[in-house]
C-alpha cells in the first residue's frame, strides 16, 4: 500500500506540474457560478432546476470526464515517453503497483475536485431557491429538493408479447408473405396490441393499479404526486384536452378523490398532488382516468402513469448522485489508463475519445439490433431483407450494447432534477457494475499489456 500511495502522490505532483488541477478547478467553479449568472431562468421551479441542477452538474461531469481522460493519458504515456518510468521500473516496485497507483491518484484528485464543485452547486442551490416565489419555492420542497420513491403499474409485456405471437401465427397462416417482410408483420401487429393496453377511447374510462408492497405502511399520511404522459393523434383548438381522476375505491379505501375536470396538453409530463391515504388494505392504489373528448388519448406504458412518493432528504440523495458521477470518473481513468499502457500520449487520448464517441452512438446500433439488420429501409425496393453480415453482425452490436448499457443505465443528474430517490443500493450497484465489473476488465487488460511492454524498445534504445 505504501508502494501505491507513493506513486498516487507523483500523479498528485504531475497534476500541479502540469496546472491541470488549479485550471479544472477553476473551470468547475466558473461552470457552477457563471452558468446561474449567463443564462437566467425563468422564475419556475422548473427553470431554476434546469439552470442550477441539470446544466451545472452536466457540465461538471463533462469537464471532469474529459480532464480524467486527458491526465490518465498523459500521466502514463509521458512518463513513459519522457523515459522517467523506466527510473520507476527498476525498482522493487511492481508494474502493477503502478498502474494501480496512477489510477488511486487519479481518483483522489477526481474526489477533491467533485467534492469542490459539488458542494458549490448544493449550497449554490439552497441560496437561490430563498429567491424564487413562495409557490414556486413550495413546488420546489415537493417535487425537486426531495429524495422520492416511484411506483408504476405491473408490466403487461408478457401479454403483449403472447397476444401477438398468436395474431402473427393467425395472419400468416391467412395471409403467407415472404421471410423478408415477416419482421414488419411482427412489428405492426405488436403495436397495434400494445395500443390497446394504451389508448383511452373517448368517452370511455382506463383503469391502473399500482402495488406499494412493503412502502405501504410508510405512506399512510403523506401525499402522492401523480407523474403523468399522454398522446394525441389529433389538435385541439385550445392546445389541451379534458380529463377527470379518480383515485380509490369506495368501502375499500379510506379516502376517495376525484379532481376536478382537468385541461392538460399532450406530449409532456404533468405532476400533480394527491391527497394521502388512498391506498386499499393490500397497498394497491386504484386510478382511474376518464376521457371526455371526442378524440382518444393514449398514454405509454413505459412512462404513461407513475406515482411518486417521498422516501427521504435531498442532501443525501445529492451526495450519492455525485457518488455515481464519480463512479463514472473511475471508468474513464481506467480506459485513459489503459490507453496509455500500449500507445503513445496523443494516439491514447485519441483512443480514449473514440471509445467515448461510440458509447454516444449507441442509438445507431439500437436501430440496428431492433431491426435485426445493417441493411436498413430502401425507398425503392422496399424493407431489405437480412444482409449475410446480420449473422455476425447483429449478435456484436447486442453484446457491445449490453456492455454500454451497465454504464449508461444509471442517471443521476435527471433523478436530481426531477426529485427521484437515488439510494444506497443504486450507488452500491453502480460502483459494482461501473467500477469494479467494467473498470476491472478495463483495468486487468491494461495491467497485463502494460506488465508485457518492453518500455526501452518502446524508446527505441538497444
Amino acid at each position: 500500500m505504501q508502494r501505491l500511495l507513493a506513486i498516487a502522490l507523483l500523479t498528485w505532483k504531475a497534476a500541479f506540474r502540469f496546472r491541470l488541477f488549479l485550471v479544472v478547478a477553476g473551470l468547475l467553479l466558473a461552470a457552477v457560478v457563471g452558468l446561474p449568472i449567463l443564462i437566467k431562468d425563468d422564475g419556475t421551479a422548473r427553470g431554476f432546476t434546469q439552470i442550477l441542477l441539470t446544466y451545472t452538474l452536466s457540465t461538471i461531469t463533462g469537464l471532469l470526464g474529459l480532464s480524467t481522460l486527458w491526465l490518465a493519458c498523459g500521466t502514463l504515456a509521458r512518463d513513459i515517453e519522457e523515459c522517467q518510468l523506466q527510473m520507476v521500473a527498476v525498482k522493487p516496485v511492481g508494474r502493477w503497483q503502478i498502474w494501480l497507483g496512477k489510477w488511486l491518484g487519479i481518483m483522489s484528485l477526481n474526489a477533491v475536485l467533485l467534492a469542490i464543485s459539488g458542494t458549490s452547486v448544493f449550497f449554490l442551490l439552497q441560496w437561490r431557491a430563498h429567491k424564487l416565489p413562495p409557490a414556486e419555492q413550495e413546488i420546489l420542497r415537493n417535487e425537486v429538493m426531495v429524495a422520492r420513491g416511484s411506483a408504476k403499474p405491473e408490466s403487461w409485456d408478457k401479454e403483449i408479447e403472447e397476444k401477438t405471437a398468436a395474431l402473427v401465427k393467425e395472419r400468416l397462416a391467412k395471409n403467407p408473405v415472404s421471410q423478408a417482410d415477416v419482421p414488419e408483420v411482427v412489428k405492426q401487429l405488436h403495436e397495434q396490441v400494445k395500443a390497446e393496453y394504451q389508448v383511452v377511447p373517448p368517452g370511455y374510462m382506463k383503469p391502473w393499479q399500482i402495488d406499494f408492497g412493503a412502502s405501504r405502511d410508510s405512506l399512510k399520511g403523506r401525499p402522492l404526486q401523480l407523474r403523468i404522459k399522454f398522446n394525441s393523434a389529433d389538435r385541439s383548438a385550445s392546445g389541451t384536452f379534458d380529463g377527470v381522476w379518480q383515485l380509490g375505491v369506495p368501502k375499500k379505501t379510506p379516502n376517495i378523490w376525484r379532481s376536478e375536470v382537468m385541461s392538460l396538453a399532450p406530449d409532456t409530463f404533468h405532476e400533480f398532488e394527491v391527497p394521502p391515504d388512498l391506498l386499499d388494505e393490500n397497498g394497491i392504489l386504484n386510478i382511474v382516468f376518464i376521457n371526455p373528448n371526442n378524440t382518444a388519448l393514449l398514454f405509454p406504458l413505459e412512462d404513461g402513469m407513475e406515482v411518486l412518493y417521498r422516501e427521504g432528504n435531498f442532501g443525501p440523495n445529492f451526495f450519492r448522485g455525485l457518488g455515481i458521477i464519480f463512479c463514472w470518473m473511475g471508468l474513464l481513468a481506467a480506459l485513459g489508463l489503459a490507453a496509455a499502457s500500449f500507445l503513445s500520449f496523443p494516439v491514447a487520448a485519441f483512443f480514449a475519445l473514440g471509445v467515448l464517441a461510440l458509447v454516444f452512438s449507441t442509438s445507431t446500433l439500437s436501430n440496428a439490433v431492433s431491426e435485426g439488420t445493417i441493411g436498413g429501409y430502401n425507398a425503392e425496393k422496399g424493407r431489405s431483407g437480412p444482409l449475410p453480415v446480420d449473422a455476425v453482425v447483429i449478435p456484436v452490436f447486442k453484446a457491445i450494447l449490453g456492455v454500454i448499457n451497465l454504464a449508461r443505465g444509471f442517471s443521476p443528474i435527471d433523478s436530481l432534477s426531477t426529485g427521484r430517490s437515488v439510494s444506497w443500493g443504486q450507488l452500491g450497484q453502480a460502483f459494482g457494475q461501473i467500477v469494479v465489473l467494467l473498470g476491472g476488465i478495463v483495468a486487468v487488460a491494461g495491467i497485463i499489456i502494460f506488465n508485457r511492454r518492453e518500455l526501452a524498445t518502446a524508446q527505441g534504445t538497444q
